[in-house]
């Protein structure tokens, strides 16, 4: 394993080198504003500002929550993607290994006794003074780890042995999840690792065997779940609220007072807001506790009922002007990691936002999966401030 004042210079995909300093190509600093994405801070700016509106309003009748919890979050974040922001991102491309150790001590740490902490039929928490969720600082680790893994292949990967080999780097995060179980963060790895394949240069006769693959374990566990189910008398691999989930997707109608109860909740309380929405703190359904998870897994129901389709239309148009100006961050990136980096966040970025409110709406099976700089949770809020300060690194070293 390579040490840190060995990576001086990175090499490209065309064989060029560059320097690892802060300085730009010529050698001259570059200005402070230069080295700062204005536009990505303005776009960010503007949807934390509308999330952190919509989450104050959602947890008005709710006293679980903590609107300074919150705000807590954001100051962390912001301190998170300062620190990443002025640490140099090329510095970790050969530490794939270091990466992949640190993975799974994230990722498995809720199974530590003492701090350790179980939640909701699932052991993805840590008690350490506060209570954090390591799975979601994972994301940032998996994004580091599967973009090191790709880069070393110069943007192409014909080799089925090195293919294999990195595709067991990207799988061994997953696993470590579902041990959990966490199956949305565990969607949310696989759709990283994806990109990171597709990004990378894989060849695309590999990536449709994997698919071919995946889809057949899947149907593969379905079938040995029933199986061990006629013999146990209960679903071993899958959960049975999983299972519900998926039954609800095929049908929003089946059991609308119990498994279907929020998604067809979900759904009312988006119809009634209508083109303009009810008003802020004016949504009924939100606001007398039909919605569940209100300020979570289901906040752009509250978002749509309050502030209607025009509401979500000015979302969507800041989501798009996210993942925009973040791909031509990408595209200047002078190495491939760097790319791959930011690529895996877009990636995370958009899997997420559709999964959220395609949920909502009854697109997407119903996941744990939250909605990014707009739902409750400083663990979830300070992870996507370090993934920006991680986009910034690259802007600034973008030579």
């Amino acid at each position: 394993m390579a040490g840190f004042n060995e990576i001086d210079r990175v090499r490209t995909p065309k064989g060029q080198y560059i320097s690892a300093s802060p300085l730009g190509g010529s050698g001259r600093p570059k200005r402070a504003i230069d080295a700062v994405p204005v536009p990505l801070v303005l776009v960010v700016v503007a949807l934390l500002g509308y999330g952190l509106l919509v989450v104050w309003s959602a947890i008005q009748t709710n006293e679980n929550y903590s609107f300074s919890r919150q705000l807590m979050g954001v100051a962390m974040g912001v301190v998170a993607m300062l620190i990443c922001y002025s640490f140099d991102y090329r510095r970790l491309a050969n530490y794939t290994t270091f990466l992949l150790i640190v993975n799974v001590v994230l990722i498995l740490s809720p199974h530590l006794p003492v701090i350790g902490v179980e939640s909701k039929g699932a052991q993805s928490w840590v008690k350490i003074g506060i209570q954090l969720q390591p799975g979601e600082f994972a994301k940032i680790t998996v994004i580091l780890l599967d973009a090191a893994v790709m880069s070393k292949f110069g943007g192409r990967l014909d080799d089925p042995r090195e293919f294999i080999r990195a595709l067991a780097y990207i799988a061994i995060p997953f696993l470590c999840i579902m041990t959990q179980p966490d199956l949305g963060t565990g969607l949310v790895y696989l759709v990283i690792g994806a990109v990171a394949l597709i990004m990378g240069g894989a060849r695309w006769k590999y990536l449709i065997v994997l698919l071919g693959v995946f889809v057949g374990l899947i149907v593969a566990v379905f079938a040995i779940d029933e199986v061990l189910k006629n013999a146990t008398g209960d679903y071993v691999l899958l959960k049975q609220y999983q299972r519900n989930r998926l039954l609800v997707f095929l049908d929003p109608s089946a059991d609308v007072t119990g498994t279907g109860f929020n998604l067809n909740q979900a759904m009312i309380a988006i119809g009634s807001g209508g083109l303009f929405g009810k008003g802020l703190l004016n949504g009924s359904q939100s606001s007398l506790g039909f919605v569940p998870e209100s300020a979570t897994d289901f906040i752009f129901c509250v978002l749509a009922e309050q502030f209607g389709f025009m509401g979500a239309l000015v979302l969507l148009a800041l989501y798009l002007a996210l993942v925009l100006v973040s791909i031509r961050i990408a595209r200047e990136s002078s190495d491939l990691f760097g790319t791959l980096i930011v690529m895996g966040i877009v990636g995370m970025w958009l899997f997420q936002i559709l999964e959220n409110i395609g949920m909502d709406i009854g697109l997407m099976p119903i996941t744990g999966i939250p909605l990014p700089f707009m739902s409750y949770g400083s663990s979830f809020m300070m992870v996507n401030f370090a993934l920006l300060g991680l986009i910034g690194s690259v802007y600034a070293h973008k030579g």
